[in-house]
């Protein structure tokens, strides 16, 4: 993807300060998903890499993963399974616990989402610290999953998120 379209969609990411704490600064991609012509530009770029690769599911992370995820999985044509927050999923989930830059968190998955042997990729809106795609990979890698990669929308560099996701084929659109 040229370096133009990446700075155009760029442009559409507004920062937030001190949300949802004092000292983050929150990067609201909601002008980019608002805007038609956008959305459709980093979609379609997120979907370019994985196209004729074979996947069975997109696995998208609460809650703005679940935006991104669902276009991907539509593109794709494969399934979509959602990572929750605890108490969301209805049937028998396995659960992880992890840790945000500023606080804690954990997430579920259903036991029977992925067969083993089924080749997944998990999506996020956004990479801090990694420590929410670790818990992620490992949820996925209990079912028996292949992952053929995770993928972002925006990159925050700075914080060294893929340093908790390293043997992970990790992309993002947008690097901050």
């Amino acid at each position: 993807m040229g370096t133009g379209i990446v700075a155009e969609l760029a442009q559409k990411i507004r920062d937030i300060p001190d949300f949802p704490q004092k000292g983050i600064l929150f990067k609201d991609i909601t002008p980019l998903l608002n805007d038609p012509r956008t959305f459709r530009m980093a979609i379609d770029a997120m979907a370019h890499q994985y196209v004729g690769r074979h996947i069975d599911l997109v696995v998208g992370i609460e809650a703005r993963g679940f935006i991104i995820a669902s276009a991907l999985a539509y593109i794709l044509n494969t399934g979509l399974i959602p990572l929750r927050k605890p108490g969301k999923l209805p049937f028998l989930t396995h659960r992880m616990s992890y840790n945000l830059e500023y606080g804690s968190a954990e997430l579920e998955i259903h036991r029977d989402a992925i067969t083993p042997g089924q080749r997944v990729i998990i999506v996020d809106d956004l990479l801090a610290t990694g420590g929410t795609m670790r818990a992620s990979v490992d949820l996925v890698n209990a079912l028996g999953a292949e992952i053929v990669g995770v993928s972002f929308l925006v990159e925050l560099s700075f914080l060294d998120g893929r340093k908790r996701i390293q043997g992970c084929d990790v992309t993002a659109l947008i690097t901050y």
